[in-house]
Formats: structure tokens, C-alpha cells, sequence
């Protein structure tokens, strides 16, 4: 009898834990296109720059997001994110743009990119970054 009641229970407590309790919701992620900087653009170590992205058909859930920018450069194995200096931090996603300062000591190449966070993970395409102005 004892062993009755324990599969009975066991089986009971099976049905209550599988049973769903809500309708599963779908799992939007918006992708904006980086707009600037563009394959063409060339920035100089210490100056100010805009990057901007599309935000055109920016849910309604990611309005009040906010993103991360990052600098880097892809490699074979890594895009070389620089996590430990973000260019910007805590900006509205739906502004479509923030302003950042390329760092004095950033290292000319021909190959950097900006990496937009907040929804996705968003890369521009690779641009030039070349040594500061001497002043």
C-alpha cells in the first residue's frame, strides 16, 4: 500500500511540475545596421566621432534599452573587443546615434570596428584609424 501511494504521488507531482503555465512568448531580436562609421571612414586617435545606426523597425520592447560600444578589430580567432574601455555606455538604443572619443593611445590600423550592444550585437565595417593629431 505504501508503495501505491508513493507512485501515486510521484506521478502526480510529475503532471503538476510538466504542466505549463503560460503561453511561451516569442523571443524578438532587433539587428539596427551600423550607418557610420562606413569602409571609408577614417578616424583619428583622440578625436570625437558620431556612430550611428537604423532605427528603423525598433520593436516597441527595445525602445527603452540601452547600449555598449565597443572598439576592435577581427582577427582569425577573436574580434578583439576591447570590453575594458567601452567607447560609450548606458545610451538609448533608439536615439540612433551616440558620441565617443577615440582613445589617445589607440594603435594605427587599417582594420578597427565598432561593436554596437543593447538588443544584439551589431558590427560597423572595418574602418581606419590613424595616429593622434600633433598639436
Amino acid at each position: 500500500m505504501f508503495s501505491f501511494i508513493t507512485v501515486l504521488f510521484a506521478f502526480f507531482l510529475a503532471v503538476v511540475v510538466a504542466y505549463p503555465t503560460s503561453k511561451s512568448q516569442e523571443l524578438m531580436v532587433w539587428n539596427p545596421t551600423i550607418t557610420s562609421p562606413t569602409s571609408s571612414t577614417n578616424w583619428c586617435a583622440g578625436t570625437q566621432h558620431n556612430v550611428t545606426w537604423d532605427t528603423t523597425g525598433m520593436p516597441e520592447d527595445v525602445k527603452n534599452t540601452t547600449g555598449l560600444l565597443l572598439l576592435g578589430h577581427q582577427t582569425e580567432d577573436s574580434e578583439n573587443l576591447d570590453i575594458h574601455r567601452p567607447l560609450a555606455a548606458n545610451f538609448p538604443l533608439s536615439l540612433g546615434w551616440v558620441m565617443c572619443t577615440m582613445p589617445n593611445n589607440t594603435a594605427p590600423r587599417p582594420d578597427y570596428m565598432v561593436v554596437l550592444f543593447g538588443d544584439s550585437g551589431n558590427t560597423s565595417p572595418p574602418f581606419n584609424v590613424t595616429q593622434p593629431l600633433t598639436q
